[in-house]
């Protein structure tokens, strides 16, 4: 039995920081309705209805005009729902999909056109993601799509895999900041391998701080961590929202933490970065290179 978990903030507030012409939201995700898109068996959680509707509904509050939906992990390697909020945003939308080793080159070409850039891994919500064992093969059937390879993992976790990120013919989008250990801030050995990988010039980065830091707005937590990893390669962060907000980790272990408000996602750039021009990039500028260019 799968657990049910909160909906999103249905009132988020208008943020104060006003985004600029062509702003992304690099992650969220779409549910249901799912009575026309059931979720697999195997899932660890169960959302409750999260639809386009919904999250557009968000994008006119926020003043974002673009977005990535991620598929996640509660559709397996069924992208319909994904696909069908890409194809419903009108170009303004770009997917990252899962798929497993049957997704052949036909399939892989039907979902580029479909507006899909990328295959995710995510090694925390196992139940319906790729298996890691095929993060080469899969990367080596996407890199002639010009699609790169995106993972949600623990940071703890980059140390071990380091050296096949470094081999994929890819480039590589790390989710939630690499969703470091709480309290070990910027020595831990997982940051600093991002840092390294970053050096690298073929890694981006999703500054999304809660899933790691579930102290609330600002995120102090996460603060110095964005700081140094925007200092490291400005040109390859991204921002997102992770709406809906699935299955948030609390302080305690098997506990929730406090559902976000997106208005409060977004002003969080003007608590980090003093730099309206970084900010603008992270915006606008990172996501027009990784997602609109082709």
């Amino acid at each position: 039995m799968t657990k049910p978990i909160a909906a999103p903030d249905r009132n988020p507030r208008r943020p104060r920081l006003t985004a600029p012409p062509r702003a992304c939201d690099c992650h969220c995700h779409v549910f249901g309705p799912a009575a026309r898109f059931p979720y697999v068996a195997e899932r660890q959680y169960t959302p409750p209805d999260s639809t386009l509707e919904d999250y557009l509904g968000l994008l006119g509050v926020l003043g974002i005009e673009r977005a990535v939906i991620v598929q996640p992990s509660v559709y397996g390697t069924d992208n319909s729902a994904t696909e069908d909020g890409i194809r419903r945003m009108d170009g303004r939308g770009r997917g990252v999909a899962v798929v497993d080793g049957a997704a052949d080159e036909n399939e892989l070409g039907r979902l580029h056109q479909a507006g899909f850039r990328g295959v995710r891994f995510n090694l925390i919500h196992t139940g319906g993601s790729a298996s890691l064992d095929l993060l080469e093969e899969l990367a080596a059937r996407v890199a002639p799509l010009g699609w790169h390879v995106q993972i949600y993992l623990h940071g703890r976790l980059l140390p071990q895999i380091a050296d096949r990120l470094k081999a994929l013919p890819t480039d590589l989008v790390i989710d939630h900041l690499g969703h470091m250990e709480r309290g070990q801030g910027l020595d831990q050995p997982g940051f600093k391998i991002l840092l390294d990988l970053l050096g690298r010039g073929r890694t981006w980065v999703k500054l999304c701080p809660y899933r790691f830091d579930p102290t609330g707005f600002p995120w102090v937590n996460a603060a110095p961590l964005a700081r140094a990893l925007a200092a490291a390669a400005p040109e390859r962060m991204l921002w997102g929202t992770d709406w809906p907000h699935p299955d948030i980790p609390g302080l305690e272990p098997g506990t929730n933490g406090p559902m976000p408000n997106d208005g409060d996602l977004l002003d969080v750039l003007a608590e980090w970065f003093e730099d309206r021009a970084l900010i603008d990039r992270i915006l606008a500028d990172n996501p027009d290179r990784l997602y609109f260019a082709g």
